[in-house]
């Protein structure tokens, strides 16, 4: 199937999102889709999959031009797509999110059981054996939401997918779980469009890349003719400088110790200190209990032992209020639900945790407000119409740019990040690791859960490696390779890990 879309434009109100766009893509072919956070590429790959509707331009579909004005005539067509932002609803089960409007019936009836075995042959496809088929979707790790979305793209039999940021929130063995996929796909003749972030993956499985910029198409190469300064020149159109910026700090003294935290079932016996000025990345696998560390330490699950020290003084957290009362911050990795309010403007998700800075005799200043967000605007290079556009209307990248913005208005003593650059651009992760390194500067702990290894190894002073809801070593992140810190999240022993970095 070979599928050109031609001269596309689409403007919401008096923002022109896209203009004159072409992209095409064959059978058989795995082809990026790049640019900077709102350029405009989920917005074109909802136009191709019916979500939205083109103002002006043409689709064609093997020469022949089509009418997609909704999901299904792109299901029918045999387009399917994983959106960025998860779409399962919550109280359904995971099977019935995966067939949602098309279940298997018997009698008119529908055929729960053929409904289970089917569900656990897509779940197993994708290796994701410890998902169960009957457990409500709302229950899901982020991470296993977004194995149970490709699951469902995938039994589509589509011939046109679609992947916006597929694999954000998953660890390295599920990505590579679903690049075998990807390509026997490919080998079957499915045309797949690739929208990620993630440069390593873009020249790792990917034939070719488009690049949009501020809504426009500036070029189509071959990814064999291409380098990363190249497409990163092409995305932002100018230069950003390191991609990982140094850090020359040197950590002070111990501003946050933990002794053998322990939560409802997750993690336990976990135990480290992190200095004034000082990065510890956390790596491991999706499910070892990572996130769970930080939740923890928020107070946004409960916690069962342990004891947690701020400055030499002992903490009671019971709920987040009491943790960002005691100088705590949080970047969640669930930007949608827990990150920020949707249906308020950009400027009131930024000031929303500290509005007494803005507040005199209990009224907040308009003008000291306004003036703090449009420095936090530049400041993380947001892309909105203004301060008081709803922070539902942004792209995804730009989402997590306003949760960032939260903490820095009033910098936190302890910052704990949670994939902090999930679905961020090169540009923006690049703005971000230089705010991080600011914090650091300044005086402020930062506990770093990422996904990606380069990330973590580059940005971290040291590395806590959690396996099974237990930490199998921490490790001087100078010292540490990518296969030590592989070694470490699946069991191996600290004299194995060190091997593995020899």
């Amino acid at each position: 199937m070979q599928v050109t879309l031609h001269g596309i434009c689409k403007a919401f109100g008096p923002v022109r999102v896209l203009e004159n766009v072409d992209f095409n893509i064959g059978a058989g072919e795995i082809h990026a889709l790049m640019g900077e956070n709102g350029a405009g590429k989920s917005t074109l790959m909802k136009i191709l999959s019916g979500v939205y509707q083109a103002d002006a331009g043409e689709i064609a579909i093997d020469g022949k031009s089509v009418q997609i004005r909704h999901t299904v005539d792109a299901e029918r067509l045999g387009i399917a797509i994983i959106h960025q932002e998860l779409n399962l609803i919550p109280q359904l089960t995971v099977m019935e999110n995966l067939f949602l409007g098309r279940e298997p019936r018997r009698f008119g009836v529908v055929d729960t059981g053929a409904m289970r075995r089917q569900a656990r042959k897509w779940l197993d496809m994708l290796g994701a054996a410890r998902i169960d088929p009957h457990m409500e979707a709302g229950r899901l790790s982020i991470g296993q939401q977004q194995m149970v979305e490709i699951a469902k793209a995938l039994s589509l039999d589509a011939q046109v997918l679609v992947m916006d940021e597929p694999t954000a929130a998953l660890t390295d063995r599920e990505i590579e779980t679903l690049f075998k996929i990807m390509r026997d796909l490919k080998a079957r003749g499915v045309a797949i469009v690739y929208v990620s972030h993630r440069m390593e993956e873009i020249f790792q499985i990917c034939d070719k890349l488009s690049v949009l910029r501020d809504g426009k198409f500036v070029g189509e190469r071959a990814i064999a003719d291409t380098h990363f300064e190249d497409v990163v020149r092409l995305m932002v159109g100018r230069e950003i400088g390191e991609r990982f910026p140094r850090r020359d700090t040197t950590p002070g003294e111990v501003r946050l110790k933990v002794s053998n935290l322990a939560d409802d079932g997750h993690i336990s016996g976990i135990s480290f200190d992190v200095r004034a000025g000082e990065v510890l990345g956390v790596a491991g696998l999706m499910g070892a209990g990572r996130s769970e560390i930080l939740k923890a330490l928020f107070g946004a699950s409960r916690k069962t032992a342990g004891q947690i020290t701020l400055d030499g003084r002992a903490l009671d957290i019971r709920d987040p209020s009491s943790a960002i009362g005691a100088g705590i911050g949080f970047v969640t990795e669930d930007r949608k639900s827990q990150g920020l309010v949707l249906g308020m403007s950009v400027r009131e998700n930024a000031t929303l945790v500290h509005l007494n800075r803005y507040a005199r005799l209990g009224v907040v200043s308009d003008s000291a407000e306004r003036a703090a967000v449009a420095g936090l605007i530049k400041q993380l290079r947001i892309r909105t119409r203004d301060a008081e556009l709803d922070v539902k209307a942004l792209s995804g990248g730009n989402q997590q740019k306003v949760v960032f913005a939260k903490w820095l208005a009033e910098p936190p003593k302890v910052l704990l990040l949670d994939e902090p650059t999930r679905g961020v651009d090169v540009g923006g992760k690049a703005e971000i690791y230089t705010i991080v390194n600011q914090l650091a500067a300044l005086g402020v702990a930062i506990v770093m859960v990422s996904s990606e290894l380069p990330e973590v190894l580059a940005m971290s002073d040291r590395i806590l490696v959690m396996h099974q809801g237990r930490q199998n070593g921490i490790f001087a992140a100078a010292d540490a390779t990518q296969e030590s810190i592989m070694t470490a999240a699946t069991g191996g022993t600290p004299a194995q890990a060190a091997m593995a970095a020899a």
